[in-house]
C-alpha cells in the first residue's frame, strides 16, 4: 500500500502546481484528506501534509 503513496502525492502536486498558495493549499488539503480515507490512514493528517504541500508548491510555481 505505501507504493502508491509516492505516485498519488506526486499527481497530487502536479495536479495543485497551477495553483496560488490558497487554493493550492486548499486543493491539497482535500486531496490529502481524501488519500488518507481511501489507505485507511488518519484524514486530519493527510490534510495536514496536503494543505502543506500544496501551498509549498503553489508558493514555488506561483512566483
Amino acid at each position: 500500500m505505501k507504493s502508491i503513496l509516492i505516485p498519488l502525492a506526486m499527481a497530487g502536486a502536479l495536479a495543485v502546481s497551477g495553483c496560488a498558495t490558497l487554493k493550492g493549499a486548499g486543493i491539497g488539503a482535500a486531496a490529502g484528506a481524501g488519500v488518507a480515507a481511501v489507505t485507511g490512514h488518519d484524514a486530519g493528517k493527510g490534510a495536514a501534509v496536503g494543505g502543506a504541500t500544496g501551498a509549498v508548491v503553489g508558493t514555488v510555481v506561483g512566483d
